[in-house]
């Protein structure tokens, strides 16, 4: 009963995911739709196991992934597919009220990881768990994205089972996602934008 549960709310807040990012940037649907991805992923989660507690060495994760992934970024601007993929999810930042869009960003990820590792994993395990999230992802039809939650759901399940709780996960998730959200726009500006990083 609770895995079909669990499995009937990664369905839901997979569909408003996929909404979310079809909404035009900076509109108040998209805002709408973002925070009942939240919602969803936070009533779905219950009661999680916080895990060992340790700030340092998470934060210190979370910045290494951002340093990796902003390289990359370096090389996927001269790709078309994956450019036209991650300019299209920076719009939405490029283009909506910058507080908002950080508090977004931020919430989402922290609901993620109560619910894909914390209920999702107890119920399905670490394979299970990170499959269903980069399913999850699918919905938003950006292979960029789906790329990224491969990555780095895979890094946030094994921080889970490494420390006992989302505890590790979360803070990690929530430094990469600021770092990401802070120095990405800047490689991806909008179209015609003179300030483009060479």
């Amino acid at each position: 009963m609770k895995k079909a549960f669990l499995a009937a709310v990664t369905a839901g807040g997979s569909g408003l995911l996929g909404a979310s990012l079809a909404s035009d940037p900076g509109s108040r649907r998209f805002h709408v739709l973002t925070a009942s991805v939240a919602a969803t992923w936070f009533a779905g989660a219950g009661r999680v196991a916080r895990g060992r507690p340790d700030v340092a060495g998470p934060v210190a994760v979370g910045a290494g992934a951002f340093g990796a992934f902003y390289g990359c970024a370096l090389v996927a601007r001269h790709i078309p597919l994956l450019r036209r993929a991650i300019a299209g999810v920076l719009d939405h930042a490029h283009r909506g009220p910058t507080p908002t869009v950080a508090a977004t960003t931020l919430v989402t990820g922290a609901a993620e990881e109560f619910f894909f590792r914390g209920a999702l994993y107890s119920a399905f395990g670490a394979r299970g768990s990170t499959l269903a999230y980069v399913l999850s992802t699918t919905a938003t039809r950006n292979p960029a994205l789906v790329l990224a939650s491969a990555v780095m759901g895979t890094l946030f399940t094994l921080q889970r089972r490494r420390s006992g709780g989302v505890q590790a996960p979360l803070l990690t998730h929530v430094v990469w996602s600021a770092l990401m959200l802070a120095f990405m726009p800047r490689l991806f500006p909008p179209p015609g934008d003179a300030s483009e990083t060479r």
